[in-house]
């Protein structure tokens, strides 16, 4: 992110990594569910006054470093996307929309039934989250394995990082 701000002409002063609830998570495979919580929004506005802090001893655009995250540069080369993507299960669904409305990507068209772009969908799951009636569901091996592994193997709770 410091690097496409940076290309993108901004100048980054600071940056978080902050924990939100997983888009594989669910109550059979928890995957920091309920985050952020409270303790994470207190360290957030605490990093806030923090760049606030920072902002006000800042006398001149040339006085501002470049920030230091880590990381790898350069990042891999993406994947071509899977054709995967959460399905919906008919009878329990009533054709509300609600999944449509809520996909990041418009990747879901509700007309007689519900149909999924396979390769525009982002596997952000807010349709399967959301649905008033449980009839969106991610039925994918894959993702189901990968789900377990890491509500198996990342159970302990980590902190958010800050960098200043």
């Amino acid at each position: 992110m410091r690097d496409l701000a940076w290309a993108s002409g901004f100048i980054p002063i600071a940056g978080g990594a902050f924990i939100g609830e997983h888009s594989f998570a669910s109550d059979t495979t928890p995957i920091a569910n309920g985050r952020p919580d409270p303790e994470d929004l207190k360290k957030a506005k605490e990093f806030g006054m923090m760049i606030r802090g920072k902002m006000k001893g800042i006398d001149s655009i040339d006085a501002v470093f470049r920030l230091e995250v880590p990381g790898n540069s350069p990042y891999k080369k993406r994947r071509e996307p899977a054709e995967i993507s959460p399905s919906t299960q008919g009878d329990p669904c009533t054709l509300c929309g609600t999944c449509a409305s809520l996909c990041p990507v418009a990747a879901i068209t509700v007309e007689e039934t519900v149909v999924t772009d396979k390769l525009a969908c982002i596997l952000c799951c807010a349709c399967v989250k959301n649905c008033p009636t449980g009839a969106r569901v991610m039925e994918e091996p894959m993702i189901k394995q990968m789900a377990q592994w890491l509500s198996t193997n990342c159970q302990t709770r980590k902190k958010p990082e800050i960098f200043l």
